[in-house]
Formats: C-alpha cells, structure tokens, sequence
C-alpha cells in the first residue's frame, strides 16, 4: 500500500524543521571504530547514552579490539560494565559478538543487515545504528522509545511494534534522510518532547503536531488509532 501523500508532505516538512533545528546531529554514543560502536550500542540497551559513554574509555582501554573483547574474562568485564545494568547478559553478549566476529567475519564487523542479526545482542535497531552511522549505509531508522514516542504524538505511525513503525517511517521518508531524521528525532525527544512534560511552548514542530499543547493539559497524545497512549515495554536485553 503506497503511503498517504499528505502524510509524506507533513513527515518532509517534519523531516525538513528538524534539519534545521539540529544540523550537527550525530549519533550520541562515543566510538572511533565500527566494533566500538557495536560494543557501545548493546551497552546502551535500557542504559542513557551519557552512562554508555562514561563506562567505555576504560573498557576499551582494557581490550581495545575484537579479540581482547573475546577473550576478556567474565568478571572482569562485568566489573567494568557494572554501571550500565543488565551487565550479566550484556557482557555474555559483547563476549558472544566479538567471539562469532572472529570466527565468521576475520574480526570486522560485517556490513549487511543479516550478517549483523546473527550476533549475539544485535537486533534491527542495533543493526540500523551501526550501517547507518559507522558505514553510511541507510539500511533502516533506529527506532528507540524517544522514536516511539514522537512517531505516536506527530501522528506518523499506528503501530506500536518498533518494526512496523520502522517500515511505515521508511515508506514516508526519503531513502538518503532515513539515519539523520533518525537521529533527529531522538535529539527532539532528549532536548524539548519529553515523556512526561514535553515543552510544547518552546518546540518549533508544534504547528505540525496534533498533539501539541494537548499532551501538556494531561490529554492522550493524537493518534493515528491506538486507543491508549504508548506504554513502556520491557526488552529482554539480549537484542537490540
């Protein structure tokens, strides 16, 4: 089913103010290589990226490639990661990854949405966050909570699974904007559209959003059709 052409004319429009207010966006995850990125994004699961970031200068300091991440033991490593939570499952799969990468990939990070699925830790929005910002590649719009959320109080998606918001993102997007819109979307999210008190006076987006100033009176935000506003899923923390 092609996309509604109003809805493609207003997400552009959204896609286009956002550019705006945030022309130096960026990933906000510290790396300075494809598998510091990997390692940095599995961390982040129910973690703040500021938290990932203070946690990785040492990690990486510790084992600084594939194959010291293999082979670094288990407590040690979860020592490091403490801070982040989760940190048992989180190291097993950082070990996991970085063993598979060397058996399967020569030790680098493989560059195709699938090769990438097969690693322990890594989902499609992983998957999205490492092809898009450590290889360029527009596989796809990592879709987070801050992406949930803006996607259901904009009006541009129904659903409530993050994939089905993905494609639905996709179909209304540009292929070329799909990771900086991305991005942009989470630095709205972080910045003025909070959860819980989104500071609608000051957001430029608010002529495009039917939810505007509503969500602020103590309104469910305008959807597109689910009944309840958006709740809070708990993610098993082995994919992202």
């Amino acid at each position: 089913m092609k996309p509604d052409p109003k809805l493609m004319t207003r997400t552009i429009a959204i896609a286009d103010a956002l550019e705006e207010l945030y022309p130096e966006v960026r990933c906000e995850l510290d790396f300075s290589t494809p598998f510091e990125l990997l390692v940095a994004t599995i961390l982040s699961a129910q973690c703040t990226d500021k938290r990932v970031n203070m946690v990785t200068p040492a990690l990486f300091a510790r084992f600084p490639d594939v194959r010291a991440m293999a082979d670094a033991p288990t407590e040690e490593l979860e020592a490091l990661i403490r801070s982040t939570g989760f940190y048992h499952n989180k190291a097993k799969n950082i070990v996991g990854a970085s063993r598979l990468l060397l058996e399967q990939f020569d030790g680098t990070v493989p560059q195709t949405m699938d090769e990438l699925l097969t690693l322990p830790g890594v989902a499609r929005k992983t998957g999205n966050v490492i092809l898009g910002t450590a290889f360029e590649k527009e596989a796809g719009i990592a879709v987070d909570t801050h992406v949930i959320r803006l996607s259901h109080r904009l009006g541009l998606s129904r659903q409530e699974d993050p994939v089905k918001i993905e494609r639905e993102l996709c179909a209304v997007l540009p292929r070329q904007r799909w990771t900086r819109t991305g991005h942009q979307i989470i630095w709205h999210g972080r910045r003025v559209c909070d959860a819980k008190a989104p500071r609608c006076d000051e957001c430029t987006l608010a002529p495009l959003c039917p939810s505007a100033f509503k969500v602020m009176k103590g309104a469910k935000p305008i959807r597109t059709a689910a009944k309840n506003p958006p709740r809070a899923k708990k993610h098993m923390v082995k994919k992202r």
